[in-house]
């Protein structure tokens, strides 16, 4: 029999998840959120396979993950979240996670993902391998730059080049980030010095070219 864990703050998430699991004739889930979860938990029972949450309020899944390894170093850890990961991917390899799942994967994902990390394969999806492939990230504690190659972009640098590549103005994106239209267009100034650009479109063309935007951002249209 395959016993599963898994960590998740939202109960019904967990007995969703859980319901899929114990489709299969060969495995068995447990439930548990993250208040309940202790040292003297993780000490009692070992399992074949945590599917853990990404964030959670009273111990995130990195933390968690390494409290796990720590008791079992041989356990085998899926981060199970709905949230984009790729700036969370070194810190999450470096604690010793075998693979990724997203939330809304079907069951013959979930259950496919739990057999490959069993066989010790690496579980990553297609759209984060791609963009793994493309740019070179940096822990997002790195003084909270997004570092890709040889550009690096502040968290608000990125947060204007989001509302640019929503045809976002200038003043648009310094009401939605609480700041004046002139540090915007500082920042936006630094953007296109650090991409080499002169224009707006141009910024979005080689954000998009070196994987500076998050999946969602990359279809849309600039309004001029």
């Amino acid at each position: 029999m395959i016993n599963v864990l898994i960590v998740d703050d939202h109960p019904a998430v967990g007995e969703g998840t859980k319901a899929m699991i114990e489709q299969e004739a060969d495995m068995k889930a447990h439930v548990i959120t993250p208040e309940d979860i202790t040292l003297d938990f993780l000490k009692e029972r070992k399992y074949d396979v945590y599917l853990i949450d990404l964030y959670m309020p009273k111990i995130n899944g990195i933390e968690l993950t390494k409290l796990i390894l720590h008791e079992d170093p041989d356990a085998i850890v899926l981060i199970y979240t709905g949230f984009d990961l790729i700036s969370h991917f070194n810190l999450l390899i470096d604690a010793g996670i075998a693979g990724f799942l997203n939330k809304t994967a079907t069951k013959e994902q979930l259950i496919t993902s739990i057999k490959c990390a069993l066989r010790e394969e690496a579980v990553v999806p297609l759209p984060l391998l791609k963009q793994l492939r493309r740019v070179k990230t940096e822990p997002t504690t790195n003084k909270g730059k997004t570092c890709l190659g040889d550009i690096s972009l502040s968290n608000k640098e990125q947060e204007i080049l989001e509302g640019i590549s929503r045809g976002l103005t200038n003043k648009a994106i310094a009401l939605e980030m609480s700041m004046s239209q002139r540090t915007v267009e500082y920042n936006l100034t630094k953007i296109f010095s650090k991409l080499k650009v002169a224009s707006r479109t141009e910024a979005l063309l080689k954000a998009r070219e070196f994987g500076l935007l998050p999946p969602q951002y990359t279809d849309n249209k600039e309004n001029s």
